[in-house]
């Protein structure tokens, strides 16, 4: 006998429907509004651009636009060596400084878990201290580290192991140590979060066949915490491609990632169609690893 299923009451239903609505409102429509925009031709006006679709003729205009709309924006992503530019480095700053982070985070992840019940809240709260300062005074911070007159330099010197201030101010070098740095505790929480989950006595099962410490972290605790990493290295990665107060602090003039450029677009050369193609060009090609990742996480469960 099959039991009959209970319709949803009208509390139910919205409370269901008000996740969905929010990402409509707030990720959907501004995305669409970025897309719109695209699509248009820049003008010296105000706006800097003119709307290829409007509303005020109703549909018939809309649709009178939606066959004249301009490609200009996008073309000029391909064509622009400038946009070409900004690509290769904004991804290959976020990869490098991703890499860094991940091998400085697993060991303190590691420590986390590894701790006693005691020690784990302190430890994991010491991991979200820099949480608890401004994003743009930590960077500011850097600033003052990273100088050729900055304490960084002055103490090497001091200890005598250079003779000469380091050249790491406004330079990749010092973009890579401010992404590390900035982005390091979400590096660390995921990976915390999958060694914590994993069973002790595997470990103990390894060693009970004759696996040392080493081979049991290759063969057990590295393979387990593989989504921890993964996780983490999403969340740094992705928002570290379009990153723009991290390179325009500690950055130099050859400093060209993808947030710069699309900034300078917007505000100094009044090009919106330009930089909205590029931002959503950005959201599609950082959607691909989410996707991945999402179809990875599912086979694993099944």
């Amino acid at each position: 006998m099959t039991r009959k299923s209970r319709s949803l009451s009208w509390g139910e239903r919205a409370t269901l429907a008000a996740p969905y609505l929010w990402l409509l409102l707030f990720f959907l429509a501004p995305l669409l509004l970025v897309f719109k925009i695209s699509l248009s031709k820049t003008v010296i006006a105000r706006p800097p651009y003119e709307p290829t679709f409007t509303w005020s003729g109703g549909w018939s205009a809309w649709w009178d636009g939606a066959q004249k709309f301009s490609l200009e924006a996008w073309r000029g992503l391909v064509a622009d060596p400038l946009y070409a530019r900004a690509w290769a480095t904004s991804i290959a700053l976020a990869a490098i400084s991703t890499l860094i982070a991940l091998i400085i985070a697993y060991p303190f992840a590691l420590a986390i878990a590894r701790a006693s019940a005691r020690w784990r809240p302190t430890l994991l709260g010491l991991a979200m201290a820099p949480f608890w300062t401004s994003f743009l005074i930590r960077v500011y911070a850097w600033i003052a580290i990273l100088k050729d007159e900055g304490f960084l330099n002055h103490a090497l010197i001091a200890l005598g192991i250079i003779k000469a201030p380091l050249a790491i101010f406004a330079t990749n070098v010092a973009v890579v140590i401010g992404i590390v740095y900035s982005y390091l505790p979400f590096v660390i929480l995921p990976i915390a979060n999958a060694l914590e989950k994993q069973d002790v006595q595997l470990r103990e099962a390894a060693a009970d066949l004759g696996a040392d410490a080493w081979r049991t972290f290759l063969h057990v605790t590295l393979p387990l915490s593989l989504p921890g990493v993964m996780a983490g290295a999403l969340l740094m990665f992705i928002p570290a491609v379009g990153e723009f107060v991290i390179p325009d602090l500690l950055g130099g003039s050859d400093t060209m990632m993808l947030g710069k450029v699309m900034w300078n677009d917007f505000f100094e050369n009044r090009d919106w169609p330009a930089a909205a193609a590029g931002a959503v060009a950005l959201l599609i090609v950082l959607v691909g690893p989410i996707v991945y990742f999402e179809k990875r996480q599912n086979r694993s469960v099944a």
